[in-house]
């Protein structure tokens, strides 16, 4: 099968048929073999009724169903799951990404070498409180990851199957989903400039929060990364600094006060009187609490099931019979 289109959605009933047809245009268009995967994320309107209706009338549309709304992560992750295409196409379902896109994505990626092509939304059609905030995250996630992409979370993009089997999306992850392939070792990423349509039914299902989420979630990703198999690196760096750092302000005090009081013979105030003592005490407290930590973590780290877990390219005469 030559692409996947994975959708994630949540009450979009009134655009689903008009995504459909449009995406079966473009199918035929090129002599696409395809397969259509509807991943309905709790929705409360009819998007799951017709869903069916569609898949009815195609055998290419399949669905995927939530109980309630888990979040646009979770929808992906299942999706890519199910996927059997070399290629693979993620979307929104608002008609704000054009299916006539997918045809040059999908050549990037099969005759480009591509891993992981992002779509980039150069002129779009939301409002300022939508658009600047999101410029600045992109800011933030290119100075952070290292990767030259324009929008990180734009829904249109397309992958290599290797990549969406490789790789594991939750919580509000699917913003940096670039970010997660680099980590699990696929490297070339490139970008296009795409299409935005203005929205034409409903209204966006992402409010305010979204920033805030997004902000923590690059942290979370960018911790995870870089640490989450070697915790101790991490957490005994800090702890060891900040160890220190309270040591030698105490050796000091006491350096102080043993010079003035037998070489000078001058008194002064005890140690446990100056204010400093208390932040030296503190700050050996706190690196004792992260070293542990550290510890802790790398612990759990060594003893997980996934301790040993990699990102394989390939073998030759390996576990092979």
């Amino acid at each position: 099968m030559d692409i996947s289109i994975v959708i994630p959605l949540f009450n979009e009933d009134e655009s689903l048929p008009e995504l459909h047809a449009w995406i079966v245009r473009v199918m035929q268009e090129n002599q696409f073999s395809y397969e259509v995967i509807f991943c309905d994320d709790g929705s409360k309107d009819k998007s799951w009724e017709v869903i069916k209706q569609l898949a009815e009338l195609d055998k290419n549309v399949k669905g995927l169903s939530f109980r309630r709304n888990y979040g646009k992560s979770a929808a992906l992750n299942e999706g890519f799951k199910a996927v059997e295409g070399d290629v693979v196409i993620t979307m929104d379902a608002d008609l704000q990404d054009s299916p006539d896109e997918i045809p040059e994505l999908f050549k990037m990626i099969k005759e480009g070498g591509y891993d992981l092509v992002s779509g980039w939304k150069e002129k779009r059609y939301d409002p300022i409180t939508k658009t600047a905030p999101t410029k600045l995250f992109n800011w933030a996630t290119r100075r952070m990851s290292g990767i030259e992409l324009h929008d990180f979370n734009c829904g249109l993009k397309a992958y290599r199957k290797d990549v969406v089997k490789s790789i594991e999306v939750y919580g509000e992850m699917h913003r940096y989903i670039p970010v997660i392939a680099k980590w699990a070792g696929f490297n070339k990423i490139g970008e296009k400039a795409v299409a935005h349509q203005a929205r034409k039914y409903g209204t966006t299902k992402f409010g305010l929060e979204r920033f805030t989420n997004g902000l923590l979630d690059l942290l979370s990703i960018h911790f995870v990364g870089r640490f989450g198999r070697r915790p101790m690196h991490f957490f005994g760096t800090m702890g060891m600094v900040s160890f220190l750092i309270g040591l030698m302000i105490s050796f000091y005090l006491i350096g102080y006060k043993i010079y003035y009081e037998f070489a000078k013979d001058t008194l002064t105030r005890p140690v446990t009187d100056q204010p400093v003592f208390y932040l030296a005490l503190v700050a050996i407290i706190v690196g004792t609490i992260l070293f542990i930590g550290g510890f802790l973590g790398e612990l759990i780290s060594r003893n997980g099931q996934e301790r040993n877990y990699y990102h394989k390219k390939g073998s030759i005469g390996v576990g092979e019979e």
